[in-house]
């Protein structure tokens, strides 16, 4: 019967797929404006990272990420300089939690979903008929379909996980280095808060207008030593 469902709903999307989606989710989660206690970001300081991996695994283990697609990887470029003083830059690659989000804006389902409560992008698996709009709409190429649950995935900031049990995000607990730093912009003594205001950062894509909310510490030399 599910399945009978997901094909019906996916021929659907496919007939109106030549139409214009209206920019309200069904949900009608996109008002961005509406005041909240909690705005959750994240900060990827790229000073710290030595690119170990460490926070891709955990983000694995702990959502059941399975093989061949993941929530979070951390991008290796270079390297730079003149041997032997050579070094690399360490990316993090994962959902920007867009406050204005495109993936969102698309979903016919209303699958894709802003919190309200804290800002996160997330997505209802069971709403999902992997028509694949979202997929198409990121701009920062992020989500992809989950082999087993046959919907849309990506990062939420562990919502279904850690956070339920009051902890930080798994990438975020295992940090070696502590190049992550996870909280409340809401919260004016955070320590999120207290970074961005001591250290310059950079945002992708902000041209866009997505407001997205990982922000970068932009790289410098560094990579673990083995």
């Amino acid at each position: 019967m599910e399945n009978s469902r997901r094909d019906f709903l996916r021929r659907t999307c496919a007939l109106v797929a030549g139409v214009s989606v209206s920019p309200f989710a069904a949900n009608g989660t996109t008002d961005t404006e509406t005041e909240q206690a909690i705005k959750y970001a994240i900060i990827h300081d790229e000073t710290k990272c030595i690119g170990c991996n460490a926070c891709a695994e955990a983000c694995r283990e702990t959502n059941h990420v399975p093989e061949g697609v993941s929530r979070l990887s951390i991008e290796k470029t270079g390297p730079y300089g003149e041997y032997p003083n050579q070094y690399y830059h360490f990316t993090r690659h994962s959902c920007e939690h867009c406050e204005d989000a495109p993936c969102v804006n698309v979903c016919p389902t209303g699958a894709a979903y802003i919190d309200k409560k804290t800002g996160i992008v997330s997505v209802k698996a069971d709403k999902c008929v992997g028509c694949q709009y979202c997929l198409l709409a990121c701009p920062y190429d992020i989500r992809f379909i989950n082999p087993v649950t046959k919907a849309a995935d990506k990062c939420d900031f562990c919502q279904e996980t850690n956070l339920k049990q009051g902890k930080q995000p798994a990438c975020v607990e295992v940090c070696p280095t502590n190049a992550l730093v996870f909280g409340n912009l809401k919260d004016p003594n955070s320590l999120l808060v207290s970074t961005l205001k001591t250290n310059a950062t950079q945002r992708n894509k902000q041209d866009l207008g997505t407001r997205p909310k990982l922000f970068r510490i932009t790289a410098k030399p560094g990579e673990i030593s083995i």
